[in-house]
């Protein structure tokens, strides 16, 4: 799995001009799902996302995560995130899962990061055309790839 995690005030996505889903505040989540991926990396990239520190403490550092600010996390589908290159100026999307696995292990990221790590979890649109309004905070944005 592969995701791109980025610090946001506030996000909104939209799916033919209706709001899908949004956050206040917390972290906006791309994720790709590669066909090699299996339970293991959901439990793994759901830890990184609730653990994460990338959120100021009282003296200005990074030592807080998303649950120690009352976040949100907005998890977005995004098959893109497991393109490859091969020579080419055409990205190669033949590493990503089929739709069915992909959507069984978005959506057990989800559970987890509700069930376990108890963290407001919202999603997209699964393979949809989605417009996404995020409003970044820093910005800081991270690239979790759980097959490293």
């Amino acid at each position: 799995m592969r995701a791109v995690v980025q610090r946001v005030h506030n996000a909104v996505l939209t799916v033919d001009n209706k709001e899908i889903s949004r956050i206040e505040h917390g972290l906006l989540v791309m994720v790709g799902v590669v066909n090699t991926d299996d339970v293991e990396q959901t439990k793994k990239l759901a830890y990184r996302i609730a653990t994460t520190r990338v959120f100021k403490d009282e003296n200005d550092k990074l030592n807080k995560n998303v649950s120690d600010v009352g976040g949100s996390v907005m998890l977005v589908s995004n098959f893109t995130l497991c393109a490859t290159k091969k020579g080419g100026t055409r990205p190669d999307f033949s590493i990503s899962a089929d739709k069915t696995k992909a959507l069984e292990l978005y959506l057990k990221v989800k559970d987890i990061l509700i069930e376990e790590y108890k963290i407001n979890t919202v999603l997209g649109a699964f393979a949809e055309h989605m417009h996404v309004n995020a409003n970044l905070d820093g910005p800081i944005t991270l690239f979790f790839d759980m097959g490293e």
